[in-house]
């Protein structure tokens, strides 16, 4: 677990990312285990890279140097085009199982009402493992893909998965990048 300052920080910079209507609402596992890094902060130099491949499959393959250089830009380009992010496990695990994850389900629904997505895309296998049936039971529009998370040679398949879930749920991409 992290310590409650880390927690406050990130919620603090997501809630600045939020935006009024969730068109599309990613979930992923939790935060990193290295408290510098996470989806929303600015700044983070490396092993961002669900940020990074997020923002390529939204906005087209951009320079990930471009990315980690103007990432407020991007950050704010999400932003206004509806898409937001929540971790199943928000103040964060040390190493996710699914054990560890399934409690975790009821909270995360309940999050995911409220939010009222146009579009729910869960990342990472675990996170659809645990997730999909009980958002899709309750009529969330949970879209039907299974995705690795983009690191370790996953890339790709990323990509390539998270393109058909855009489609699904008929998001034209790319968005338009920042100017």
């Amino acid at each position: 677990m992290h310590s409650k300052a880390d927690i406050a920080r990130r919620a603090k910079a997501a809630e600045a990312n939020r935006p009024r209507k969730v068109r599309l609402l990613l979930v992923a596992e939790a935060p990193p285990c290295d408290t510098t890094r996470y989806f929303y902060f600015e700044g983070v130099p490396n092993h961002d890279w669900l940020y990074v491949y997020v923002c390529r499959g939204l906005f087209g393959n951009v320079e990930i140097a471009d990315l980690r250089a103007r990432k407020v830009d991007y950050l704010k380009a999400l932003c206004e085009s509806g898409v937001f992010m929540i971790d199943v496990a928000p103040d964060g695990m040390s190493s996710p199982k699914l054990t560890q994850l399934r409690p975790l389900v009821p909270d995360l629904v309940a999050r995911c009402r409220a939010m009222k997505p146009e579009a729910i895309v869960l990342i990472k296998s675990s996170v659809y493992d645990v997730a999909f049936a009980a958002l899709r039971e309750v009529g969330l529009p949970v879209i039907d893909e299974r995705m690795p998370f983009p690191a370790s040679g996953q890339q790709p398949a990323f990509l390539r998965l998270f393109a058909a879930a855009l489609e699904e749920a008929k998001i034209s991409t790319p968005l338009s990048k920042p100017r």
